[in-house]
């Protein structure tokens, strides 16, 4: 069997058929065209009527949706001129496949017919269809079929297997070394671009353009990764770690300064509180090994501690105000001494029965918290009816509460807690880092990985999980003591195991599986999805959990190792070479060395 050499700048010249019978040249002029005609029929009418969202009744200017089908497809046309060689554009296609031609034709065609199609369900039938609207059916059809007939690349899959085409990315050959400089601007421009993306996302005000968004979204991903562009640009966030972290930060900052709705500003701090608890339970699930299914109770603890000491009139200790530093470290506190509490005697369990403990840990806390009222119980918490009333916070004179003018622009009280919770967010990332790079931090995987063998190199299993148990349960608490002065008040319902909407303890286990455990951003990018699909999908209403379940199933049958993968994880659940695995590349992410360098 011979191999096809192939080169980095162009796709690879296979004589593999692909799925459609066409000539080559015919399925690359197919693309391009059907490319070009996919973007600009964004500009035509789609339906009569502005009744469905996004007024798509205009000719010369996209709205809603057609911002959607005009995006995907430029990247499509951008995609199909790489595979030309066209100078300029050979950078976009690294792993030289077709894979990512492929990716950006179905996502401008799924996210066209999907608009489509949701205007005749929510308008009653085809006839609520412009001209417009059938000739973008057709033109998004054309770069698919163009895409699906272009050569398929020796992936191991059969001939005719669509899975072929994309379920591996070739080896990235090494780039040229970049200067620092342009290595940073590059970090740069694509935060700056991340967080547009995200803003966008937050903004969209309808379920249709939501679900499109994610959509387009999730195809360009997909294709950016089996073009081998996010495979490098991680390469080069790696050397540049600090300056990465230092700029993701900064978007994060900027993100208030972008919105001029503080309904908004109210989704982002809530994602981040949501975010820095699923980063601790990452301590333990991702970290540690243990699966923990009570752990929203930690949250609850260091809310209703922060909600005890903040000068509430309905606390039991309502003459008793704390500032908030103390106010958050009291919180953390209880948490740890709470997560020490229960982990002490459980944590010598293993597996399921550690997970039904914990469940149960859960349990309690939110029938003890429900029954503090006087009546059931001592007059602590105040029952159902919770602690209402709770301050706002004053920090160094300035008034969370109150709207601020900064440089011209208004900042309004979501926003600046918003600030405030990037700012523990920093405090939680560092903390995390710190312990997951240190002795101990080794000594949670070597626990994770095989216990007994563990154990029998020296570690003590008790101890070094009783230390993640009771760090994950204070970073908790942490963010817990926010959340109660967001919300004003705080009330049992929300720490309990599953609900419709976060934060609950399956939500967040979930966000640590489906982000990718032992990672950063992993938790994070979790929890804003988790948080976004329940806020932003509103028409499916009781049927969310159902909707995240299928999803859920579908990410652990595609990629197990969840979307921000770490790179011990995915050489667990791929084979050297697979996916975006190179085979030159160890468990710690440094370059292995080959013959041929030695």
């Amino acid at each position: 069997m011979t191999e096809t050499k192939t080169t980095p700048d162009t796709p690879a010249a296979t004589t593999a058929r692909g799925l459609l019978p066409l000539p080559l040249a015919a399925a690359r002029v197919l693309l391009l065209a059907g490319g070009v005609a996919t973007a600009a029929s964004a500009f035509l009418a789609w339906t009569w009527t502005s009744e469905f969202p996004g007024d798509l009744t205009i000719n010369g200017y996209p709205g809603g949706l057609q911002w959607l089908t005009f995006v995907a497809g430029v990247l499509t046309t951008l995609y199909a001129l790489a595979g030309y060689g066209v100078r300029g554009l050979r950078w976009l296609l690294p792993a030289g496949n077709n894979a990512p031609q492929v990716l950006t034709a179905l996502g401008a065609f799924v996210v066209t017919w999907f608009t489509l199609i949701a205007i005749c369900a929510e308008l009653g039938g085809v006839v609520n269809l412009e001209p417009g609207g059938w000739i973008a059916a057709v033109a998004s059809l054309l770069p698919l079929l163009g895409a699906l007939a272009l050569p398929q690349e020796s992936t191991g899959g059969t001939k005719g297997d669509l899975k072929a085409y994309v379920a591996k990315a070739e080896h990235v050959p090494a780039a040229a070394p970049l200067a620092p400089w342009v290595e940073r601007a590059v970090i740069t421009v694509v935060t700056a671009l991340g967080l547009g993306v995200f803003a966008y996302g937050i903004e969209t005000e309808y379920g249709e353009l939501f679900v499109g968004y994610l959509i387009v979204v999730a195809f360009s991903m997909w294709a950016l990764h089996t073009a081998g562009l996010l495979d490098r640009f991680s390469r080069i966030a790696a050397h540049n770690r600090s300056f990465t972290l230092a700029m993701g930060f900064v978007a994060a900052i900027a993100f208030p300064f972008t919105q001029s709705d503080d309904h908004y500003a109210n989704i982002g701090v809530n994602i981040l509180i949501f975010g820095t608890v699923a980063l601790g339970l990452n301590i333990v699930v991702g970290l540690a090994g243990l699966l923990d299914l009570g752990y929203v109770a930690f949250l609850g603890v260091g809310a209703y501690t922060a909600a005890l000491v903040s000068g509430s009139e309905f606390s039991t200790f309502s003459g008793v105000q704390f500032p908030f530093w103390a106010a958050a470290l009291t919180g953390a506190a209880a948490s740890l001494v709470f997560g020490v509490l229960i982990g002490a005697p459980t944590l010598r369990l293993r597996g399921d029965y550690l997970a039904i403990v914990t469940l149960g840990f859960g349990e309690i806390f939110r029938i003890a918290v429900n029954n503090m009222d006087g009546v059931s119980g001592p007059d602590v918490t105040n029952g159902p009816n919770g602690i209402p009333a709770i301050p706002d916070l004053n920090l160094l004179g300035f008034n969370l509460g109150e709207a601020h003018d900064i440089g011209g622009i208004t900042l309004g009280r979501f926003a600046n807690y918003y600030l405030l919770m990037v700012l523990i967010m920093a405090i939680v990332v560092l903390v995390y880092t710190r312990a997951a790079d240190s002795r101990i931090g080794r000594s949670w995987i070597a626990i994770r990985e095989d216990e007994t063998a563990a154990t029998a190199m020296g570690i003590n299993g008790f101890r070094v999980k009783l230390i993640a148990f009771a760090l994950g349960a204070s970073l908790a608490g942490l963010a817990g003591t926010v959340s109660a002065h967001v919300t004003y008040s705080v009330v049992p319902t929300p720490y309990q195991f599953a609900g419709s909407t976060p934060p609950n303890s399956a939500f967040l286990l979930a966000a640590v599986v489906l982000g990718g455990m032992g990672t950063v951003a992993g938790p994070l990018l979790g929890a804003a999805l988790l948080y976004l699909l329940p806020e932003k999908l509103v028409f499916l209403q009781d049927k969310s959990l159902l909707a995240f379940g299928i999803a859920l199933i579908l990410l652990m049958r595609f990629r197990p190792e969840g979307i921000v993968a770490n790179r011990r994880r995915q050489l667990e659940f791929h084979e050297t070479g697979q996916l975006d695995v190179p085979d030159t590349t160890t468990l710690t992410d440094e370059p292995a060395v080959t013959k041929a360098g030695a």
